[in-house]
């Protein structure tokens, strides 16, 4: 089988970034990119993110999940500790994000380092979720093989009726990381094929190195 996809072509042309403007915190760039796309922009997820670890078998997987904070600290998600991503994690906790926020031609990306935060930082995240959310991460062994659709089903079903009327609590394997970034790169999409792209790079003494880059 073999799909050409040569003649897939499109003109960037809605923004540019430019290295006399930008701020000195990449955070900052963050926070002002990430609200102008959710309010000017149809994304159906804005804080939808790539994270890519380097798994146990030494290759890269690249998998999307969801951002749930940003601070001057770092960017948190939640997860199964327990799930592949959070194995990985824990024997090379260096990792990658990515947003790619098409609408407005925009991407992010961040490498960092990931850290679980604290357990009541997790508690207060979990007790805010949907009910069946938080039924869902008692359920799932995420990553784990299972049987079948069925096997899910009945073993949410189990704890509907064991949990009906109390309060759920939050699985010790299920909890947050914040990845503190070392390095962000902002990329708007430019005519020709001349994007804007530019890196900031922590240094020793916690400033931020600006650069432009070549498309």
């Amino acid at each position: 089988m073999e799909n050409d996809l040569s003649n897939y072509r499109k003109s960037y042309n809605k923004g540019e970034l430019l290295l006399d403007t930008v701020p000195e915190n990449p955070l900052e760039l963050f926070q002002k990119w990430f609200y102008e796309v959710d309010t000017h922009f149809t994304e159906d997820e804005t804080n939808a993110m790539t994270i890519s670890t380097i798994g146990l078998d030494g290759f890269p997987k690249s998998r999307v999940v969801l951002l749930k904070r940003f601070t001057h600290e770092g960017f948190m998600f939640y997860t199964n500790y327990n799930s592949e991503k959070g194995k990985a994690i824990a024997n090379n906790p260096n990792v990658c994000l990515s947003f790619f926020w098409r609408a407005a031609e925009r991407q992010i990306i961040i490498k960092g380092t990931a850290h679980k935060i604290a357990e009541n930082l997790s508690d207060g995240y979990f007790e805010s979720r949907p009910r069946g959310s938080q039924l869902g991460a008692l359920v799932s062994n995420q990553s784990d093989v299972i049987p079948s659709r069925a096997f899910l089903e009945k073993q949410l079903s189990q704890l509907e009726k064991e949990f009906e009327g109390k309060n759920i609590p939050r699985p010790t394997h299920w909890g947050g990381y914040i990845v503190k970034p070392i390095e962000i790169e902002f990329w708007q999409g430019r005519p020709n094929r001349l994007h804007d792209r530019i890196k900031y790079a922590l240094q020793p003494d916690y400033n931020w190195l600006i650069n432009r880059l070549s498309p």
